[in-house]
């Protein structure tokens, strides 16, 4: 049987190349219409009303820290009424906390603005941020702590309340959580889609993510306030919506900002994708519950569990085995794509002056490695990828 069953593949409407080849016919490719439209839609199918799309969720992040070294009034409006909380610069002496499992897009935004990096080390069973860990870290100079839902797996988010409150009442100041949603779009946390339960969030549209725009990204805040600077910021600065004495000038520019807006080229093609993002969704879950199912309790392999009330979008399966390299070897060799995805942050040259302990990602890092589970992996597949490993390796 020769099989080639790949780790990723781009999902892609059968309308989105119309849709595209709309926008360049118009004449008009820029931020426009199509990335207006792609916001409601966004904030539609996930509740929300504070969504401001970027050129990547990279950017996104870029935006947030740059934000977040100013002093601001961060204000969530509600129909009775509003809620403020001002928020004091980031000072040098000032910690954000992350986790060094990731992307390296979460992390390189918070080095490129200058801000003092901390290591918190991971669980190494569900490779999410350690949360006694992070508790113990925590201290007087914490400002910003970041998280990220490993391969769409939720962090527990009601135990990082509850500690970030501790922490506030402790140490008298505010503490900002960023999730880091670039694998979670379309998981859930007690019945709450993950990155719009209160925190800043962002999320990834690249390629070979659940949603897709080509290229792309997008924040989720419960802030208004935010979202009316980001929408600016995202753009050079420039109010594109306020009054011009020349069309082509603006008259004033507050705050010196960006160009990570979105083009509307990418927004159609997300649009067009995003009317099947329920199907695509579904398809992973379904699989990543098969496996769940069919692997549990198998010799040499340990299955990544969920917290109470998490559901997992299942952008990853992510387990633990035994003989990792083997493993891998063997896989290769059934025709089944599989990775580790991401290689620690904290082992790089230019990460050397933040390095710290992490014994949970030294053990981490030995054994996890992620299989096929998205849409393209039929029910033949997934049954020949849980036969093979079911034989041993």
């Amino acid at each position: 049987m020769n099989k080639n069953i790949p780790l990723f593949k781009v999902y892609m409407n059968s309308e989105a190349p119309e849709a595209a080849a709309d926008v360049l016919r118009s004449g008009f490719i820029g931020e426009g219409p199509q990335v207006k439209e792609f916001e409601k839609e966004l904030n539609t199918r996930f509740n929300s009303s504070n969504v401001v799309l970027t050129n990547s969720a990279t950017s996104a992040e870029h935006l947030i820290y740059h934000y977040l070294k100013k002093d601001r009034s961060l204000r969530e409006e509600f129909t009775a009424g509003y809620a403020e909380i001002e928020w004091s610069k980031l000072l040098p002496t000032d910690e954000v906390l992350t986790t060094a499992l990731t992307c390296t897009a979460t992390n390189w935004p918070i080095i490129l603005n200058g801000l003092n990096l901390k290591w918190v080390d991971v669980d190494p069973l569900n490779l999410n941020m350690c949360l006694d860990a992070l508790e113990s870290t925590i201290n007087q100079h914490t400002r910003i702590i970041t998280v990220v839902h490993w391969g769409g797996n939720p962090i527990d988010l009601g135990k990082l309340k509850r500690i970030i409150t501790r922490a506030e009442e402790k140490y008298g100041r505010k503490i900002l959580v960023i999730e880091d949603c670039a694998h979670a779009l379309g998981s859930m946390y007690k019945g709450t889609p993950v990155g719009f339960t209160g925190n800043i969030s962002t999320f990834s549209l690249q390629a070979i993510k659940h949603l897709t725009s080509i290229d792309g990204g997008f924040i989720s805040s419960p802030f208004d306030s935010f979202t009316r600077d980001a929408k600016l910021l995202r753009w050079y600065g420039i109010d594109r919506e306020g009054p011009r004495e020349d069309f082509r000038c603006e008259i004033d520019i507050p705050e010196v900002g960006f160009k990570f807006h979105m083009n509307d080229v990418s927004a159609a093609v997300g649009r067009a994708n995003l009317r099947d993002f329920d199907k695509v969704i579904g398809a992973n879950k379904a699989n990543g519950n098969y496996y769940n199912d069919q692997l549990r309790d198998t010799p040499g392999v340990t299955l990544i569990p969920q917290v109470e009330g998490g559901e997992s979008a299942y952008w990853l399966y992510t387990l633990h085995v035994e003989n990792r390299d083997e493993f891998v070897k063997y896989m290769n060799e059934k025709g089944i794509a599989t990775s580790r995805v991401h290689e620690r942050n904290d082992n790089h040259t230019c990460t050397v002056p933040y390095k710290s302990t992490l014994p949970g990602v030294d053990k981490a890092v030995k054994t996890m490695v992620s299989i096929p589970v998205g849409y393209w992996v039929t029910h033949e597949d997934r049954e020949y990828i849980v036969d093979c490993i079911k034989k041993g390796w």
